[in-house]
């Protein structure tokens, strides 16, 4: 049953997490794009599909947690110290996406929709919206280094 459960917790985190994290990188370049260019009508479409991407196969990457949860409590390790270290990385990366990166990827789509809306307290800057996602990026890389080093390792590896 660990080994089911690995493998699942292995491919929803490659199938959820993978698409986020390539989809939320090309969404700052193709916002430049966009703004720079108000005709660029192709831009604002990425930008939609790129989005809907994001918040897809977010609503997907619930099911990473959860598998490694089950994968955890039938390893034995839910209280070694790279688990709980990795649970609250994967935490803040959650966060960083539910709370910065998807609102601010609405907030873009709206400015690049139609005519002008009133302006915004602080504008869209999609350097802003790069380094958000290259934080989330980080956030994941290092749960991933986590998960295969895994200190206390019984692979040996």
């Amino acid at each position: 049953m660990t080994k089911l459960l690995l493998s699942l917790h292995v491919l929803a985190a490659i199938i959820a997490v993978g698409p986020v994290t390539v989809a939320a990188s090309m969404f700052p370049a193709t916002l430049r794009r966009a703004l720079g260019d108000s005709g660029d009508g192709d831009a604002r479409t990425t930008l939609r599909t790129l989005h809907r991407i994001c918040r897809v196969y977010a609503g997907i990457g619930i099911a990473v947690p959860l598998f490694g949860l089950a994968t955890a409590g039938s390893l034995g390790v839910l209280g070694d110290a790279w688990l709980i270290t990795s649970i609250l990385l994967t935490a803040a990366a959650a966060g960083v996406l539910a709370l910065l990166i998807l609102p601010a990827q609405d907030r873009a789509l709206a400015e690049t929709a139609g005519p002008p809306a009133p302006p915004a307290p602080t504008p869209l800057r999609p350097g802003r919206l790069a380094v958000l996602t290259g934080v989330f990026n980080l956030l994941w890389a290092t749960v991933t280094i986590l998960m295969i080093i895994r200190p206390g390792s019984t692979t040996g590896v």
